[in-house]
């Protein structure tokens, strides 16, 4: 199965990238014009994040998040064959923040969102910056699709963690100058262990684990996001959070991330992926012991999604 799923999308990647640009807005119009794919989704969390713009304001930036995820998902496809001169062409940045980390012999850790398109500007990222980089993943159920996502992005020397061996995958790179990346917007699955805070005015479960790995090594910290410079052409951000997060307060950290994370999403709101149902986790006042915000927490249960209209 997997040679037969890599041998269908290697061919497919073959197109040039007009061609494939076409397949995307067809995908798009079939995806999420005919069958409506998660737009109820969509919909719920765009009012929910922002509830001052106009039915017409959120139906916009939904249409261009819609474009923006078939375009990540045909460019994702494209990587099966594309060369480094391929990549080099569409993925920039200003990693001054990360090499000058590296300068000082330091290792570091980047947190960034799912801002399209990661996949592009994962790989990218390998080739530009001089980091041995590691980045943790979440496998697939299907072995197939596991181990195809993983020949692909660790084609440009990417190391992949599982994240539920992270741990373990780490230790034979304890001594050695690392960059580890880390998507800090994932939805934790225990949210008994989760940090929470509010996220765009709703009470959320943050995942502990970046916080706390980073205040345990005292490893620096780079906030990283992307930006879409025109269809196909991305360009990386990085902006030093701290260099001794040891030296934070607990939460200090996560409330920072917080911060940053929202306000490039309300800078580009479309190149967010919202399609996940980022406050599935609903708020329980007893939560309080793991709250972290600056503001007390809520006294009463929050079901955000049983609340919102579109």
């Amino acid at each position: 199965m997997y040679y037969l799923v890599y041998g269908f999308f290697y061919l497919f990647s073959l197109l040039p990238m007009w061609v494939m640009y076409g397949i995307s807005d067809f995908v798009c119009w079939l995806l999420f014009g005919v069958f409506g794919y998660r737009r109820e989704v969509v919909y719920k969390n765009l009012a929910l994040a922002f509830p001052e713009k106009s039915v017409q304001e959120r139906k916009a930036i939904a249409k261009k998040f819609e474009q923006n995820f078939t375009d990540t998902f045909l460019e994702t496809i494209k990587l099966f064959s594309a060369s480094k001169a391929w990549v080099m062409k569409r993925v920039s940045g200003d990693l001054k923040a990360i090499e000058d980390l590296y300068d000082k012999g330091l290792r570091c850790q980047v947190h960034l969102g799912h801002n399209f398109n990661w996949e592009l500007a994962q790989i990218g990222f390998s080739y530009l910056s001089r980091y041995t980089f590691l980045g943790v993943y979440m496998p697939l159920k299907s072995k197939a699709m596991d181990r195809l996502f993983i020949r692909l992005r660790s084609r440009s020397g990417t190391i992949l963690l599982p994240a539920n061996e992270m741990r373990k995958g780490l230790l034979p790179y304890r001594n050695t100058q690392y960059l580890l990346g880390l998507a800090a917007d994932q939805v934790p699955g225990n949210v008994h262990k989760a940090m929470w805070l509010n996220f765009f005015g709703i009470p959320s479960a943050f995942t502990a684990g970046p916080e706390k790995g980073a205040r345990a090594g005292d490893i620096p910290v780079i906030f990283l996001h992307i930006t879409k410079e025109k269809r196909g052409h991305y360009f990386m951000h990085s902006k030093l959070a701290t260099e001794h997060p040891a030296n934070l307060p607990a939460g200090e950290l996560t409330r920072q991330y917080r911060d940053f994370l929202e306000k490039v999403i309300r800078e580009r709101p479309d190149m967010w992926l919202w399609s996940h149902r980022r406050w599935k986790k609903s708020w329980q006042p007893e939560f309080s012991r793991n709250w972290i915000d600056n503001e007390p927490p809520p006294e009463k249960v929050i079901h955000p999604y049983e609340t919102i209209t579109t």
